[in-house]
C-alpha cells in the first residue's frame, strides 16, 4: 500500500486513516515466515505546524524453528509506532521511513521493517525446552533413549581425553 505524503503536506485538511491487511510473505524475513496476513491501522493527521502525525498500529504472528529443538515456535506481537513527519524532512537524508523521491510511503515496507526490529533474535517453542540431545539428536522432550532422566552434565568431548593422558604423564 502507498501513501502519498508530499501531497497529503499540502493538502490534508482531513486525517486520513485505514485498515490495513498487508501480504507480507514475499519479504525477506530473517528466519522467520509470517503466519497469514499481518493486519493493523494506519492514520495520518497534519498537527498545528503543518507537520504530518503518522501513526501504524499492527497485529502479526509468525512461526520459525525454535532455537534449542527446531520444533515449530510461534510468536504474536502488537506493535503501536509514530513519527512525525514536516514538508523540509522529506528532502533530508535522514528520515528513517521508506519515502520514495516522489513523496509516496510505502507502508507496506513500514510494517515489514517494524515488524523485523520487534521479532526476538531467539524463538522457543516453550520456556522450558530442554533441546536436542547431544548423543543421539533426539528431542530431549520425547525421552531420547541414550541421556538418563534429569539434568546432567555434557558429556566430555572425547577428542581432549588424549590431552588429559598427557598432562597426566607430564605431573608423574
Amino acid at each position: 500500500m502507498q501513501f502519498d505524503l508530499k501531497q497529503f503536506l499540502r493538502t490534508g485538511r482531513v486525517p486520513y486513516s485505514a485498515a490495513l491487511e498487508c501480504d507480507l510473505s514475499g519479504y525477506d524475513w530473517p528466519g522467520y515466515e509470517p503466519v497469514g496476513p499481518i493486519t493493523g491501522e494506519f492514520f495520518a493527521a497534519l498537527d498545528r505546524d503543518g507537520k504530518a502525525q503518522l501513526q501504524l498500529a499492527l497485529k502479526a504472528e509468525v512461526t520459525a524453528p525454535c532455537a534449542r529443538c527446531l520444533a515449530p515456535a510461534f510468536y504474536s506481537c502488537s506493535i503501536e509506532r509514530g513519527w512525525s513527519v514536516g514538508p523540509a524532512d522529506l528532502e533530508s537524508d535522514e528520515l528513517e521511513l521508506p519515502i520514495s523521491e516522489k513523496g509516496m510511503l510505502d507502508i507496506d515496507e513500514l510494517a515489514f521493517q517494524e515488524l523485523v526490529l520487534e521479532l526476538p533474535t531467539v524463538l522457543l517453542c516453550s520456556p522450558d525446552c530442554q533441546g536436542l540431545c547431544p548423543v543421539c539428536g533426539q528431542p530431549k522432550a520425547a525421552g531420547c533413549s541414550c541421556c538418563p532422566a534429569g539434568p546432567q552434565e555434557p558429556a566430555a568431548n572425547q577428542g581432549l581425553a588424549i590431552l588429559k593422558e598427557l598432562l597426566s604423564e607430564d605431573s608423574h
